[in-house]
Parts: C-alpha cells; structure tokens; sequence
C-alpha cells in the first residue's frame, strides 16, 4: 500500500481513475483541487485537500509521504504549464517516487501543445540521473465519445466526435483512411492506469494503452454495422485544413465542461480541424507499453462496446 495523490482529481477521466484505485482497496488516496473539498467523502480512505499550485512550499509539504503523484491537471487553464511545473518541483522536494503528468499523447494538437512543455521539463530533470520516475499514460481517444449523446461511463461526459455513430456520418482526411488510431474505454485506460500504480518495476517513460488499434476505414465499417446502415462521409483536403479552412456541411456542437462559453465557438472548429488532420498524421495512434506490462489484461472491443451501445437505438 502506498500514498497517492491524484492532482486535478475532481475532474472527469480523473475521478474514474479514483474510482478504479478505490476499487483495488491497495492505497491511501488524496484528491488534490483548486477549489473546496466536497462536504462528503466519495470513498472510505479518499481524502481532498485545496491547494494553491503556485505555493510551492505548501505544496512540497502537502506531498510528504506519497509515493505516486497522478495528475490530470487542466492544460487550457495553465498555458505556460507553471501548475504542473511546481508541481513536479514539489514532489521531487518532497522525495515522491513517481509522477505521471496530464498528457493523454496525442501530438499535433495545437490546444494541448502544453503537455510538451510538461515532457520536456521531465526529460530535462532526469537528464543527468533519474530524480523522479515518470511516465506518460497515453489511451488514444476515448472509445466512450463514439456513443455520444449517451452516457457510458458513471463520470466520462459524452463527447461529440468527427465520427458521428448518432447520424451516421463522419469526416476524414482524403486519402488518408488508413490512418490508424488507438481507441480505449476510459474504465479500461482508468484500471491499467490502477494496475501501473501497484506496478513493482520501473515505469516506462512512454505509457502507452492500447484498446483497439484500427485504421478509419475500419471505424467507419463497424459503425455501419452498429448502426445498421451505412455512414455519409465527407472527405476534406490536408491543405484546406493547415489553412485552417472546414469546408463540412457540419461540424461538433457539443463542447467539454471546461470551456468558457466564450471561446466555445472558436475552440470547436479548432478541435474539429485538430482532429481530422492529427488522425490523417497518426497522432491517436497509442503505443502498447502497458499492454506489455500487463498482458494478462482483457480490453474492451471497439465492436463488442459499440454493438451494446447502439442495439435498439434509432
């Protein structure tokens, strides 16, 4: 049994990653958050602390003791990623022996450009001699946001994707339909994450999770067998989207929690060229390290999940 704090830990893929660690019944477990703690404990063991993750000598004093620093950190909301930054300071002062920064992988998305300023801070401290294990957990894209507008997870929202199960429609790079992309359940990357924090050995500095790995063309067969139809596809041109130009008769609507209503908008053509032209270049594309770690695991299947999310539905 060790310590561990889970920083950001009021946040959705969070809390099913608490969840899973309440569920191991191994650890003692701290939810780190800006704002207040919760009047009622969510779990036998799971405390909460505000904290201030620009007090660097608070927080350092907050982590004695924990072994396992897991954060899920907000990116939009600390640009320069100095929260994440102090934090990792700390916890090296501290003497944890683990961290695991917000990461998520992919690349080639403009809106989280600072989870690279996180690995390369990383890789800078430990240039010389290891003073923190770490490593950067890495599911691809949640399996769960193909059965928007329903709900499959107990804190995962649904998200809208530019695969569209719903309408039976979905917008792809021309020529690019054999991009491949890693898609997991977020209660499979939630358990292998749990699984990694009981893990004896050494971290891999890359923590790749790997659900299911299929190419588009395939994301797009088996939502015409889900959905009992085939899916209208829209192609777009690469050179239209670097421009930044969404030549589509439609576009995502619904956007995350954690977005100002103000920027929503704006945000949402973003993500939806992001997306579309990260996929067509390989960006949610997840290596496998902890599939290694623990082969003895069962994921989810893309086409056994989405069957039993869209059977009966119009």
């Amino acid at each position: 049994m060790v310590k561990v704090v889970v920083a950001g830990g009021s946040g959705q893929v969070a809390r099913e990653v608490v969840d899973a660690l309440v569920e191991s019944k191994k650890h003692d477990i701290m939810i780190f958050t800006r704002g207040a703690a919760p009047p009622i404990a969510i779990a036998p063991g799971v405390k909460w602390k505000t904290v201030d993750y620009h007090d660097k000598e608070a927080l350092t004093e907050a982590l004695r003791g924990v072994h396992t620093v897991l954060s899920f950190v907000q990116l939009l909301s600390d640009p320069d990623q100095k929260a994440q930054k102090n934090l990792i300071d700390a916890a090296i002062s501290a003497g944890v022996t683990r961290f695991a920064p917000s990461d998520r992988g992919l690349d080639n998305m403009a809106w989280w450009q600072g989870k690279q300023k996180v690995r390369e801070y990383l890789k800078e401290l430990n240039e010389k001699e290891t003073v923190i294990e770490y490593t950067l957990f890495q599911p691809g894209l949640f399996l769960d946001y193909f059965a928007f507008p329903y709900k499959t997870s107990k804190h995962l929202d649904p998200l809208q994707t530019v695969f569209d199960f719903q309408n039976r429609r979905a917008l792809v790079v021309d020529g690019r339909e054999d991009a491949v992309m890693t898609l997991t359940t977020v209660a499979d990357a939630a358990a292998v994450i749990a699984r990694a924090v009981d893990y004896g050995g050494k971290w891999p500095t890359t923590g790749g999770i790997c659900g299911n790995r299929v190419s588009v063309s395939q994301i797009l067969k088996i939502g015409n067998r889900v959905r009992g139809g085939p899916f209208s596809v829209e192609k777009v041109r690469t050179e239209d989207l670097e421009a930044g130009e969404l030549k589509t008769s439609w576009s995502l609507e619904a956007v995350h929690q954690a977005v100002p209503d103000d920027q929503a908008q704006a945000l949402l053509k973003m993500v939806c060229i992001g997306t579309i032209l990260s996929s067509s270049k390989g960006a949610w594309d997840s290596s496998n390290e902890m599939n290694q770690l623990f082969p003895e695991y069962e994921f989810t299947s893309a086409e056994e999940f989405l069957s039993r999310v869209w059977k009966g539905r119009p």
